[in-house]
């Protein structure tokens, strides 16, 4: 080899190891651990005036651990008390199921990350508090000793039930469905709301929406995806989970019905994000006719 190629092949060399070393920053340092504000006006038509810039703190998959998914729910934390919206609500897999689970058998080992997750997301302001739903994860672990450990916290924890909040004399419903791993009951969620009544549903999988679209649904709140976390430009993501394969991040609509698909806070599997920034959903309402999106 000529020292002319030589150099050449050094100086490519040198580039191509600069690069695998700016997109491992990138992807395992820099991008997972810095959430975004991604702020969205949803108008609805349902929506009394009462509750025009009525603001939600949308934020999901938190998938706690101490080393890596930590430092994104602090900051997002801290993005959602800057703000200070009138509620705060969080859509599921506050803990992690190993893919090991099936062969080491300690399912319930998992969900005692809830505890400490609750504690980080216990101190996030809101004007009314914060309300969850469960997810695939939380539902596999134990949903019982998640719900304990956010209601301790002072999160409540909608299990296909219903909550109604009030403002100059008109009302707007918050129904918590559980996750398709469990028995999402959208009847029993949606019984005590009355059919004239606006509902914002919370459920983990967005893919749920096929079903949500046929009923007095205003708008579906969702996460579950982790939009791939790696998204290639023009393709999309690589992998995702079954239940947000046909609404894996941002806005839709599904027949009439309104949907949204946070990319959540935690990882799994591997703690990368590539084109896939966490994210807290700020959801400014508004009453007027939804925006219609493909899709």
């Amino acid at each position: 080899m000529s020292s002319l190629t030589r150099r050449k092949f050094l100086v490519a060399a040198g580039a191509a190891t600069l690069g695998a070393l700016a997109l491992f920053e990138d992807g395992f340092v820099r991008e997972p651990n810095q959430p975004q504000l991604v702020p969205i006006e949803m108008p609805l038509r349902r929506l009394p005036a009462a509750f025009d810039g009525f603001r939600i703190a949308l934020l999901s998959d938190f998938h706690y651990d101490e080393f890596f998914s930590i430092h994104p729910i602090r900051r997002a934390v801290e993005m959602v008390n800057g703000i200070v919206p009138d509620l705060v609500v969080l859509t599921g897999d506050f803990v992690t199921v190993s893919m090991l689970v099936d062969f080491v058998h300690d399912e319930k080992k998992s969900a005692l990350a809830a505890e400490p997750c609750a504690k980080l997301l216990a101190p996030l302001r809101s004007r009314l508090g914060s309300m969850a739903t469960l997810g695939n994860h939380d539902i596999d672990a134990d949903p019982d000793y998640v719900t304990e450990a956010l209601q301790s916290q002072g999160i409540a924890v909608l299990r296909n039930a219903s909550r109604t909040i009030e403002q100059a004399g008109k009302r707007l419903w918050i129904c918590g469905l559980d996750s398709t791993e469990g028995k999402p009951r959208i009847e029993l969620g949606l019984q005590a709301v009355p059919r004239n009544e606006p509902v914002i549903l919370l459920m983990h999988e967005p893919d749920f929406a096929d079903v949500a679209k046929d009923y007095p649904v205003d708008l579906q709140l969702s996460g579950h995806s982790h939009g791939g976390q790696v998204w290639i430009p023009g393709l999309g993501a690589p992998w995702l989970p079954g239940g947000a394969r046909k609404y894996p991040r941002g806005r839709y609509t599904v027949g009439r019905l309104p949907l949204y698909t946070n990319i959540g806070l935690g990882t799994i599997r591997a703690p990368v994000r590539l084109n896939c920034t966490p994210e807290v959903t700020l959801v400014t309402l508004r009453a007027g006719e939804p925006i219609r999106t493909t899709s």
